[in-house]
């Protein structure tokens, strides 16, 4: 198998990953992102962006996610699709095996994100990106006056589901549980007019046409009969985002929640080893968010690889 050498391996192309590269590219670091699939992260995936700073009116997800991979390109790093199987962390040079070959590199990176949720509903995988979301804190200024549907009654679907009443004008919130009456937070939920409960309900289906999702059909605890919603957004949390580690295993530290435990720099509990953006389960899965912890690492790792103390400036005052 052939064997590649880089100074910084990065997994992943997204804003986090793409954004790091693009630093430690500039600072004359050989750099390589391994990316499974340009076209399926949480970015890539976005129908519209129109709060992405420095970015005038909507771009999609996809578009915004090209210019950011061309950047660091264009500044010398190396991009490759690939899929990573596994990893050795062990050492200095660290490992990454992929079916392309081993690529090597002083410093890794990981930026895989938090899609790791499997689409199970009828219509969800069809319709991701066209109404289907799994952040409204990213899409939810998209449904200002229009009817939208929440799915599952875990924190971060209560947490979301408020965020989408300072948009839409109906927020069905559908839960397969009832809601606990001691329950605050659910119950300051309950009382907003927007609200629409559908307690000890599922979500059997999700349907729509070529402009995107105009429904869901439930089946509630009293109706013989599905019950058809008309609705423009279907945010899921049944099982909430997972961030991708498959390939990681135990051999770096990690949160309670499942993200990956990082210091300030956005460095592991590996020496050599970061990660960034949606992979650490931060609360805020935001695109900007993602790309700052990716300029954090790299200006760590430039410090790192040429044992400087300080962090070197990336500006000119000229």
């Amino acid at each position: 198998m052939e064997t590649l050498d880089f100074d910084v391996v990065i997994i992943g192309g997204g804003p986090a990953g793409c954004s790091c590269a693009l630093y430690t590219a500039r600072a004359s670091l050989k750099t390589v992102i391994l990316d499974k699939n340009p076209a399926v992260g949480a970015l890539a995936i976005t129908h519209k962006i129109a709060n992405y700073p420095g970015v005038a009116g909507d771009v999609s997800g996809e578009t915004l996610l090209e210019v950011m991979r061309q950047q660091a390109v264009d500044f010398g790093a190396v991009y490759q699709r690939s899929q990573v199987y596994s990893l050795d962390l062990d050492g200095e040079v660290k490992q990454v095996y992929t079916p392309e070959g081993i690529f090597r590199g002083r410093a890794l990176v990981l930026a895989t994100g938090a899609m790791g949720r499997t689409a199970t509903f009828r219509g969800e995988a069809e319709f991701l990106g066209r109404g289907v979301s799994y952040c409204a804190t990213c899409d939810g200024a998209f449904y200002r006056d229009r009817a939208v549907a929440v799915i599952g009654n875990n924190t971060e679907a209560l947490e979301e589901a408020q965020v989408l009443t300072k948009f839409a004008n109906t927020v069905h919130w559908v839960t397969f549980k009832e809601v606990l009456a001691a329950d605050d937070h659910a119950q300051s939920l309950l009382g907003h007019p927007a609200v629409k409960h559908w307690p000890r309900s599922r979500l059997l289906a999700i349907a729509g046409n070529d402009s995107g999702v105009t429904g869901i059909e439930v089946r509630t605890k009293t109706a013989k009969d599905p019950v058809a919603l008309p609705v423009d957004g279907v945010f899921i949390y049944q099982n909430g985002s997972k961030p991708i580690t498959d390939f990681v295993g135990d051999q770096v530290a990690y949160n309670s929640d499942g993200g990956v435990q990082v210091d300030a720099m956005m460095a592991t509990s590996v020496e050599g080893v970061w990660a960034v953006g949606d992979i650490r389960n931060t609360p805020f899965k935001q695109a900007v968010v993602a790309a700052g912890d990716g300029c954090i690492a790299a200006m760590a790792i430039d410090r790192f690889l040429n044992s400087r103390k300080g962090i070197r400036p990336d500006w000119d005052h000229g």
